[in-house]
Parts: C-alpha cells; structure tokens; sequence
C-alpha cells in the first residue's frame, strides 16, 4: 500500500508512465501532420468527444468503484482477522485452568502452542493470498512434528485451524475450560475461518475480463481521437491540452487496475506484512513475552 506523506508530480507523471509518453508522441505527430503537411483532414471539431468523454467517464468511475470495493473488502477482512486474533488470545490466556496445580506447566505449553499457532495462521493466510512460500515465516513460529504434518496439506492456514481445533479439544477433555469457554473461543475459530474464505474468494475470482478490457479499449480510442478535434483551434498547443485530458483518464484507467486485485504482492496490496506483524507483537505482548518484533514501517513510500 503507497503511503506517502505528501504527493509528488513527478510520481503521478510516472504512474502513467509509457501511455502517456506515447500519447504525447500522438499528439506532436497530429499536430506536425495538420500544421506543416497541411493534412487538414487530421482536424475535425464534429467529433463528440464531450459525449464520448462523459460516457467513458461514467464507465472507468463504476469500474473503479467496483475495484475499491474490493480493496476495501480486503482490508476488512483482514480488520476481521485482527480482531478474532486478540480475543481467540485473550480467551486462551484468561479462561485456561488447571484443573489440578501438578498441569500448570501443561497448560502454560498448550497456551503457548495455541497462541503461536494462531500467528502462524495469519502469516501462513498472508503467503498464500501472495503465492509465497509460508516456510521460513512458520519454522520459527511451530514445532519440527507440526511443518511436517503441514507439507502434506494443499491449504496451509487451514490446516493450522485444524491444529488448534484439536488443542482446543484437548483443553476441554482436561477440563481446563468449561463447555461454554470452549464454544466461545470454536466461535473465534468459526469467524476466522469466515474471514479467511472471503479472502479467498477475492483472490480466487477475479473482475470480469470485460471490466478491463472495455475501458482500457474505450480510453485509448479516446486519447488517439483527442488532438484530431483539438488541433484545429490549438494549434501548436494541442499537445499540452490534450496529454493533459488524456493523463486524467489514463491515470483513472490505471488506478482500477492498481486496485482490483489487492493480494497481488504488488505496492497496491492490503498491507498484509504490517497487519500480521502487528498480530504477532499483539498475541505474543498477550503471553507475556518482552521481545517483541519492531512494528513494519513504510519503505521509500510503501507499507508492505
């Protein structure tokens, strides 16, 4: 996610980047062609392009709409996660008793256990939205027996659910917690297994080929049309007004694009790295640990 403190012209000029380097190229040929070849049939003012222009512009507006509201779903599923993560982790550090003091050393390794499986869950869900390998995050968070076990399973943060499914099961046949303690930390399981299958869905169903192809299509028949019914009453200037027009609408076309597929490892994502390194310090501060990791903070720009 781009996080910068201020906007700079230059880097809007280079979001566009190519396109509207050609598109200036189009306009100075346009231009050279009207005025010093005399290619007067280059000129025509009965284009509608006003018309043209505000269809387009109703188009890439739903389009983009469409495509923040993906973003935006995203991230409130991750918000989802977050939440769900620091009660499943209150619930376990709060709720858990021995039953007998002789288990007090069983329940504080179950405890821990559960917790680090639960970090291991968002960072395994954040690798898989990405298409990263999960390894090297999860060999520090679980046990030798637990990454093996995980190698044999094609859903990883789904597994690891599973895991603590069953360490939840142990703790309520030992009667550390009682039937309804347990139902409220299976319903945290249950929400964050909702929240992990929406996330799934984004990523696994992307926006219709139509919603790229058509406006991208439409905006650059706009762009080529542009200094043709400029060039008549410009003149030499046609290259500022139209690279200027066509910059908006190029750069509305790219932004959606940008925005459509928020776990795409790109500077666009739903800062996943930030909001699960923020889970960890969380869940780990919650076992009472003091080392903690250092919060990620945006590099030249971005929040990863």
């Amino acid at each position: 996610m781009i996080a910068p403190k201020s906007a700079h012209f230059g880097h809007m000029l280079l979001y566009v980047g190519w396109p509207l380097l050609l598109l200036f190229v189009w306009d100075l040929l346009v231009v050279i062609g009207y005025t010093v070849l005399n290619w007067t049939w280059l000129a025509s003012k009965s284009l509608p392009l006003a018309l043209y222009g505000s269809a387009i512009g109703v188009i890439v507006g739903f389009r983009n709409n469409s495509a923040y509201g993906r973003w935006w779903e995203a991230r409130t599923l991750w918000g989802q996660i977050v939440n769900n993560s620091r009660s499943l982790a209150r619930q376990v550090c709060t709720t858990m008793r021995p039953s007998q003091e002789s288990e007090q050393n069983d329940l504080l390794g179950l405890r821990r256990r559960l917790i680090y499986q639960q970090i291991a869950f968002v960072h395994a869900l954040r690798q898989q939205l990405r298409g990263l390998s999960p390894w090297e995050e999860l060999s520090r968070l679980l046990e030798s027996g637990e990454i093996e076990a995980l190698r044999a399973e094609r859903n990883i943060p789904l597994a690891i659910q599973q895991m603590m499914g069953h360490a939840l099961r142990e703790a309520k046949d030992r009667r550390w917690v009682d039937a309804l303690e347990w139902q409220a930390m299976d319903r945290n399981l249950d929400d964050l297994a909702d929240a992990q299958g929406g996330t799934e869905r984004i990523k696994n169903t992307p926006m219709p080929k139509q919603y790229d192809y058509f406006p991208m299509l439409f905006v650059q028949i706009f762009c080529v049309l542009l200094p043709m019914a400029m060039v008549e009453q410009l003149g030499w200037f046609t290259p500022l007004g139209s690279t200027l027009v066509g910059f908006m609408f190029l750069a509305l076309d790219k932004i959606g694009r940008d925005l459509e597929d928020p776990f795409d490892n790109t500077i666009y994502d739903v800062p996943m790295t930030a909001i699960t390194a923020n889970i960890e310090t969380n869940l780990r501060q919650l076992l009472g640990e003091k080392e903690l990791p250092e919060a990620v903070k945006p590099v030249k720009g971005v929040l990863w």
